[in-house]
């Protein structure tokens, strides 16, 4: 090979080892862009799930804080309805046995400054007037008993009379107060008996009285008390009704009301008592609508609130003498402070 040939070749390897040392210098350059890229998608890869993390703590965060809400709600709903029941934290106490007695003898006092011109609401002039008066009053007023006695006795002013009576005429002038058949004869058969058995008297104790048709515990105590001056208590639909009103008594049948209430009263008290409790139910507390805004003796009454609560309503709803009308009777004891009742229209 000569001179020129070497020469050649001595160019042609220092070109070769020209380009190899600008390609190894190219790649460098051409592969930092994409370790920048790679970097940079490393660190989006990072901040990624980062971000994502975030978002899921954030997520696990506010789903505790919507479930808990509803719960701070129901805990302030239920702290009002905690304050608007004492009693379930503290019951009262069952009343004992002679903490009834003082409160009913207490009520019974009040009453009795409430109604002393308490009496018998049917009109009589003797014990016999008295007998039928009662007999006729089941299931009617007594104001109308009062209104239809008046013809009757006319007709009939003794036993003897009115055991001698034709039905008919009795059944019609006896019409007024309901039920006349059945009454008649009752009528007629107490004062047979009275004519042939008492001499023509009305007897003065409880069980001859409860002997005559007709004639039960109720009205023998009616006439005994009120005829006779024995001490008697009177359970009638009024009386049974408010002593368990007023928790003297839980008993329905009237002969165990009227057992139980003999143990709480005197004797002295029986016959009174009646009236007192009867006048009461009549005129405030009555048995759909109690006027309890109105009542004297609300104060002692465990069962207050059952009626109307406002004062000016209340007063609306008490009757007779309270209220500013006639009472019952046409003939009224003189202490009475109200007005007469007018007669039957027509007699």
């Amino acid at each position: 090979m000569g001179a020129a040939a070497t020469k050649t070749a001595a160019k042609k390897a220092a070109a070769k080892k020209t380009a190899a040392t600008e390609t190894a210098a190219a790649k460098p350059a051409a592969t930092k862009p994409a370790a920048k890229k790679t970097a940079t998608g490393k660190t989006a890869a990072k901040k990624a799930p980062a971000k994502k993390a975030t978002a899921e703590k954030s997520a696990a965060t506010k789903t505790p804080a919507k479930k808990t809400a509803p719960a701070k709600k129901a805990a302030k709903a239920t702290k009002p309805a905690a304050s608007t029941q004492p009693a379930a934290k503290s019951p009262a106490k069952p009343e004992s046995r002679a903490a009834m007695v003082r409160r009913a003898r207490r009520m019974n006092r009040e009453l009795a400054e409430v109604y002393p011109y308490a009496h018998p609401e049917l009109d009589f002039r003797n014990s016999f007037e008295l007998l039928v008066a009662t007999v006729l009053s089941a299931q009617t007023t007594d104001l109308r008993v009062n209104q239809t006695t008046p013809a009757l006795f006319a007709a009939y002013p003794t036993p003897e009379d009115m055991a001698a009576a034709e039905p008919e005429r009795l059944e019609e002038l006896i019409r007024p107060t309901g039920f006349f058949r059945a009454k008649a004869k009752s009528l007629l058969g107490l004062s047979t008996a009275l004519r042939d058995r008492f001499d023509g008297e009305v007897p003065g104790r409880l069980e001859d009285l409860v002997t005559l048709p007709g004639v039960g515990r109720k009205t023998a105590n009616v006439v005994l008390g009120n005829a006779f001056g024995v001490p008697g208590i009177t359970v009638d639909t009024h009386f049974g009704r408010l002593v368990r009103r007023f928790r003297w008594t839980e008993q329905q049948d009237p002969e165990k009301v009227e057992a139980e209430i003999a143990e709480i009263f005197p004797k002295s008290e029986w016959t009174m008592l009646s009236h007192r409790v009867v006048f009461h139910g009549r005129r405030v507390c009555h048995s759909r609508k109690p006027a309890c805004g109105a009542c004297p003796i609300a104060h002692d009454c465990p069962s207050y609130g059952e009626g109307e609560l406002d004062p000016e309503k209340a007063k609306k709803l008490l009757k007779y003498e309270m209220g500013g009308q006639p009472g019952q009777r046409l003939r009224p004891p003189a202490d009475y402070p109200g007005q007469p009742a007018p007669p039957l229209a027509g007699r």
